[in-house]
């Protein structure tokens, strides 16, 4: 399996000006063959890498750069060309490639030579052809089996820079169990982040203190003159207010997607189309904040890494229909509680719309979870949600005969 470990550099002065230089080398190579590109038809990542050596013998300074670097600068520009066709054969109104101005363009890429780890004096540091040993924060340890691949530098807006190391191991990701024994359903919101059908609610992180700190910012931002010495040395503080407000919700995030890929034989999600969700005409802030998509990528491969069952199933009516006997009823979004006028059953309405995700999810993968979730445990003690409890009536399908129907079906 691939993944990307990222770590902190902590390139001195003079490696801090080499990188810098680097990379907008590379930046003015990308914007040449942008050139050329708009000047001639036919060409290709393949044709324009050859041109590279003599490309060399009158702009000398490119011989102060690793040539995989140069290479993958061509790359980066017919990968854009080919994402730019993609959108526009899917109905999307394109332009076209723009010349990169220097704050557009922050890394460049070490592909298969020119990096290596090393131990210089009790400290690990990134070995770059062409430009030196960068200390960095060796904060987790690249595993024994593993290959580096490829290294990315990277400046961020805060002017911190990040080298993500793209690492392959030799063995396959974790098998997955053929029998379940813990499953769950996880119902996302904006009041509670996540509704599990174990009963646990997660509340939404509070970053409103960050939030008011970017929003301050920014104002003394606008206040300033464009593009004096001020404002550009303001635009490093407003970056690393994102940059907060950033690392905060996505160490949310990891955490949160790491416990449920750990804990659980399978993860019941809704199949949410973040994108259209952020279009609507209200509460678009709140969703962005939420960042569901990003949630949901996050704990799609960590499900795959512990070796346990990730589904995706379709949200159209899991709030509507009732978790014991199925039949659909109609609420607001300020109700929140899920009371069936046909069986009498009542739960909390993100606990009653997890068990439908979770009934979906065992449908789809077409296999059992020997543990069935009671009713008795939908919400944990304490909680200012509706209790869930059950109106037993005479030709109403149990939660768990719901559950073992999913399973043979």
């Amino acid at each position: 399996m691939r993944y990307n470990y990222r770590y902190r550099l902590n390139p001195t002065n003079e490696l801090h000006e080499r990188l810098a230089w680097t990379v907008d080398t590379c930046r003015q190579v990308y914007n040449h063959f942008l050139h050329r590109l708009n000047r001639e038809n036919g060409t290709s990542a393949y044709s324009e890498q050859s041109v590279l050596p003599d490309l060399k013998t009158w702009w000398t300074d490119l011989k102060q750069v690793h040539s995989k670097v140069l290479q993958k600068v061509v790359q980066r520009l017919y990968d854009n060309l080919s994402t730019l066709k993609g959108r526009k054969d899917n109905g999307y109104r394109v332009g076209e490639l723009k010349w990169k101005a220097p704050q557009e363009y922050r890394s460049i890429t070490y592909s298969q030579t020119g990096f290596e780890l090393n131990n210089t004096s009790g400290r690990t540091v990134l070995s770059l052809s062409k430009i030196g040993d960068i200390p960095m924060v060796y904060h987790r340890d690249v595993p024994d089996d593993a290959t580096v691949k490829e290294v990315v530098v990277k400046q961020e807006p805060t002017g911190e820079w990040f080298a993500v190391l793209g690492i392959e191991t030799e063995g396959n990701a974790s098998s997955k169990p053929k029998t379940l024994e813990d499953c769950v359903g996880i119902d996302v919101g904006i009041l509670k982040y996540a509704h599990d059908t174990d009963g646990t609610a997660v509340e939404r992180p509070d970053l409103s203190d960050e939030r008011d700190r970017l929003e301050r910012e920014q104002r003394k931002l606008s206040r300033k003159d464009h593009g004096s010495a001020n404002y550009r040395k303001h635009q490093r503080v407003v970056a690393k207010r994102h940059t907060d407000l950033k690392r905060k919700r996505r160490d949310f995030l990891h955490k949160l997607s790491n416990h449920y890929a750990r804990e659980y034989d399978l993860v019941a999600v809704e199949d949410l189309d973040a994108k259209g969700l952020m279009e609507l005409p209200s509460n678009s802030r709140n969703r962005a904040g939420a960042a569901w998509g990003t949630f949901l990528r996050m704990l799609e491969y960590k499900c795959e890494r512990e070796g346990t069952h990730f589904v995706a199933v379709d949200p159209a009516g899991t709030t509507k229909e009732c978790a014991a006997c199925g039949v659909e009823t109609n609420k607001p979004l300020w109700v929140r509680e899920h009371s069936c006028p046909s069986c009498g059953f009542t739960a909390d309405r993100d606990w009653n719309a997890a068990y439908n995700i979770l009934v979906r999810g065992l449908k789809q993968i077409g296999t059992g979870c020997s543990e069935s979730t009671p009713a008795e445990t939908a919400l944990p003690t304490g909680t200012d949600s509706v209790p869930a409890k059950r109106v037993v009536e005479t030709g109403s399908p149990t939660l768990e005969e719901r559950t073992a129907s999913a399973v043979s079906e």
